[in-house]
């Protein structure tokens, strides 16, 4: 080889390293959705604008590309597409009872300050603790949450409905790290950048979070104080929580009747409880609603209200408020919803989850709590068994099936 060949190779091969290496800026530059930097430039300036420092910007946003994935979990909010019976037997499971009630045993102190300070009822907050964070466990936050940022940056880019919302909730993130409260790292939270044991928004972190335990910070994460006690005074706050009222009532109800009313003046009409008991408070205001006809009928008082606050589906808020009167001792509503199936037990869930397993369909576990893993599997069984609707509901059609051999 020639001094002239020599160099013309090594030429060539620094001119095809420099063409993989700007192809590879190219191709990684244009993995970023289109329109996406154009928008994280005009909300930096905007960020800028409502005080937020350039050092809290490149740290937290400099470099955050949008996670596309919270659009699917947009459109699939399980509020609206599954049954309401089967939505309320996912959530009041024997497992969430169980555990509400070791939480209850585990963390009595707390919930007996916050009776005090607030007047909620340890119930509903348990039964919220239970629902958004399964009481705090750490293979929820570790399985189940992802980074706050990039997944508010989505939604704020490109969530065309509600994009003033959450291009304020994703300045709100900003100013939780900016006042040194978190760090980008240690916000992970749900798809809509929810976060803690009571799954606080940003805007509830900053204007409603309180220091309940006196450690000198506000944090969602970690003990459950300050989570259980700012979720109880958002309750009352901005739900208007009534102290001493209980949220609401199952009742045997006449056709043709509707409205508001005191509990005395609905007895009048012909509305009881179904479970033959007087109501404690005749002089409170309660609203009758049937949420599917021939299904159980419900008195609901300010306090249902309130939780819905929290999470505004109907069908939310009657989960929570069963779920928080079975931990503490309460029974299933008595009137069954039409179609309906009873809850599996917790022995069942498991048992489900171990012959799904031994059949190729990974639960993730088989510790009787039904996981977004379980259901998965669920899903995925109902579909090869040709089981409809394959939507990932287990309950006693799924596991006679596995019990058949599938």
């Amino acid at each position: 080889m020639t001094q002239y060949d020599s160099f013309s190779r090594r030429a060539l091969l620094r001119t095809a390293a420099g063409a993989a290496a700007l192809l590879a800026v190219s191709r990684a530059a244009s993995a970023l959705p289109a329109g996406y930097e154009a928008w994280r430039d005009g909300f930096r300036d905007r960020a800028l604008g409502k005080g937020i420092s350039s050092a809290t910007w490149n740290r937290a946003m400099a470099h955050v590309e949008p996670d596309m994935s919270v659009f699917k979990e947009l459109r699939n909010q399980p509020e609206f597409k599954e049954e309401l019976w089967q939505y309320i037997n996912r959530r009041v499971s024997d497992w969430r009872i169980i555990n509400g009630k070791i939480a209850l045993k585990e963390n009595a102190a707390l919930f007996a300050r916050i009776e005090k300070d607030f007047g909620v009822e340890r119930g509903t907050l348990l039964a919220l603790w239970g629902v958004e964070s399964a009481y705090g466990d750490p293979l929820v936050q570790q399985n189940h949450m992802r980074p706050v940022f990039p997944a508010l940056a989505a939604l704020a880019w490109n969530e065309p409905r509600r994009k003033a919302y959450w291009e304020a909730e994703l300045i709100n993130a900003l100013k939780i790290v900016d006042r040194g409260w978190s760090t980008p790292e240690e916000m992970n939270g749900s798809w809509a950048g929810a976060m803690g044991h009571t799954q606080w928004m940003p805007e509830v972190w900053l204007n409603v979070g309180f220091d309940y335990d006196g450690d000198g910070k506000i944090s969602p994460f970690g003990k459950p104080d300050d989570a259980l006690g700012s979720t109880a005074r958002y309750l009352v706050n901005r739900g208007k929580y009534h102290r001493g009222e209980h949220w609401g009532y199952e009742v045997r109800a006449p056709g043709n009747i509707s409205g508001s009313r005191s509990y005395s003046a609905w007895q009048s009409a012909g509305v009881t409880r179904a479970d033959g008991e007087a109501f404690p408070q005749p002089n409170a205001t309660a609203q009758l609603w049937i949420p599917v006809a021939g299904g159980p009928a419900f008195l609901l008082g300010p306090n249902f209200y309130a939780v819905k606050s929290y999470n505004p589906a109907m069908s939310y808020a009657l989960a929570i408020c069963h779920l928080g009167d079975r931990i503490l001792g309460g029974p299933p509503f008595i009137q069954p919803f039409p179609g309906s199936e009873r809850v599996l037990t917790l022995a069942e869930v498991q048992e489900m989850q171990k012959r799904l397993t031994a059949a190729g369909f990974d639960t993730g576990g088989t510790d009787g709590r039904v996981g977004n893993d379980t259901m998965k599997a669920i899903r995925d069984f109902q579909a090869k068994a040709g089981i409809q609707p394959a939507d990932g509901y287990g309950g006693l059609k799924v596991l006679a099936k596995l019990r058949q051999g599938g």
